[in-house]
């Protein structure tokens, strides 16, 4: 998606680590014309597929999710980083590693909330190495629903989570790859023609 690329340029920051900050627009404050844009690619990809939910996690995914779901007109679930006492009867629970802030975390989904008669597309805002995605992908399964696709706004290409994922067999879309970071800011897409 050519203008996500451009926003990357233009606002993103590269950090040493391999940390891209997006977060003057896409996952702390929000630009909401870019988030429908990106809500409205990933439903020309999955609009076909049958979709009736959109899945993803607290906190970064539920803005890309909800412009997601705007365009399907279906509800939007997502998964908590920790049990509330809001959340009443039974959960599907996994455990996640988070790349951001280097631990281990359970997620939890209200059974109430996922079954076996949902097709999912799952998004979130980054794939790297995929430990979240792979956590949803463990709760659709403990849920018995079927996942239709992936989408992520922006996937660190050099790293193993897409390929993996893909390599899985699952419909992989990511609207922008990085295929390479360095230290001093520099940043290259990989190209999806």
């Amino acid at each position: 998606m050519q203008l996500l690329e451009e926003r990357i340029l233009q606002d993103g920051q590269v950090r040493p680590g391999n940390v891209l900050k997006v977060d003057c627009f896409l996952n702390h404050q929000l630009d909401i014309a870019l988030l429908d844009e990106i809500g409205k690619a990933f439903y020309e990809v999955y609009k076909n597929d049958g979709i009736n939910k959109i899945l993803t996690i607290e906190a970064s995914g539920i803005a890309i999710a909800c412009m997601t779901a705007r365009h399907f007109g279906v509800p939007v679930v997502f998964a908590k980083k920790a049990k509330s006492k809001n959340i009443d009867g039974d959960v599907y629970t996994s455990t996640v590693h988070s790349f951001t802030y280097g631990k281990d975390y359970d997620i939890t989904l209200s059974k109430k909330f996922l079954g076996p008669e949902d097709k999912v597309l799952i998004v979130d805002d980054f794939l790297a190495v995929g430990k979240a995605m792979h956590g949803l992908l463990d709760v659709c399964k403990q849920a018995g629903a079927t996942v239709g696709g992936i989408g992520i706004a922006i996937e660190k290409g050099f790293q193993p989570g897409g390929e993996t994922l893909r390599g899985q067999g699952y419909k992989l879309t990511s609207l922008a790859i990085v295929d390479y970071m360095d230290d001093e800011g520099n940043l290259r897409f990989r190209s999806q023609e």
